[in-house]
């Protein structure tokens, strides 16, 4: 089992949308969509009954997440979740996090097997992640941060590096970026990929690393070796789509 998703938008197309978009980069967790009102033809707005029902849908035992748009949304979202029993209630989150991002970071979080707090927590972390600082050296630090450069830090172990050249059509797309991002989480080593966090799927895709682009990999920790071999597989292979 795994931690479910629900997505609680105004919009039923967002809704599904979203949950289209996760579910590419984790087929196996449950998400259910609660878009729009509950008449028919569904308008835009929500509906506390929608809500009860995509949690049902998404709970398979091990936790729901819920992910939100508009202020409303959350509103009905606390709303459902208070006529839940104390034991139903007590596994479920609602994280202040972007419906977006944090919806296809929690899902990565999710089909690696993380808890319903850990799925939480990336989806919150999501938001952080996406910060100008973050992209370097892809964005200059004048650009990203202006003022004195950042002091240099001292290594403090030698890293494992390996560089590929991208040889899939798409290159390091949303679901190869998933793919990455999930491995390396199970992995005790801290990797980065040209300069962002390899264990961040939104950073990962944020490079925009197409065909014939350089991937440049670099880990320390126990399992570096083991990272870095990892990756080299992915990339060789055009992960799975040559």
């Amino acid at each position: 089992m795994t931690v479910g998703l629900v997505i609680v938008s105004h919009s039923s197309k967002i809704a599904e949308g979203v949950i289209e978009l996760a579910a590419q980069m984790a087929p196996n967790v449950q998400m259910a969509a609660a878009g729009g009102t509950s008449d028919s033809p569904s308008r835009i707005g929500t509906s506390l009954e929608k809500v009860q029902s995509a949690l049902e849908e998404a709970e398979r035992g091990d936790g729901v997440v819920v992910l939100t748009d508009l202020g409303s949304a959350v509103m009905t979202a606390e709303m459902t979740l208070e006529f839940l029993s104390p034991d139903t209630r007590s596994r479920i989150r609602l994280p202040q996090a972007a419906l977006v991002e944090g919806a296809v970071a929690a899902a990565v979080q999710a089909e690696s097997g993380g808890t319903v707090d850990e799925v939480a927590s990336a989806a919150e972390r999501a938001i952080v992640s996406i910060d100008p600082e973050s992209l370097e050296p892809f964005v200059s630090h004048g650009a990203a941060a202006p003022g004195p450069p950042a002091p240099l830090e001292a290594a403090a172990e030698p890293a494992v590096t390996g560089a590929w050249t991208l040889p899939n059509k798409m290159g390091l797309h949303a679901r190869p970026a998933a793919v990455i991002a999930r491995a390396l989480t199970d992995l005790d080593a801290e990797v980065t990929i040209n300069g962002v966090d390899g264990k961040s799927v939104m950073l990962l895709m944020s490079l925009a690393l197409g065909e014939g682009k350089e991937l440049h990999a670099e880990a320390t920790g126990p399992d570096a070796h083991k990272a870095i071999e990892y990756i080299g597989g992915e990339v060789t292979a055009g992960f799975g789509e040559l």
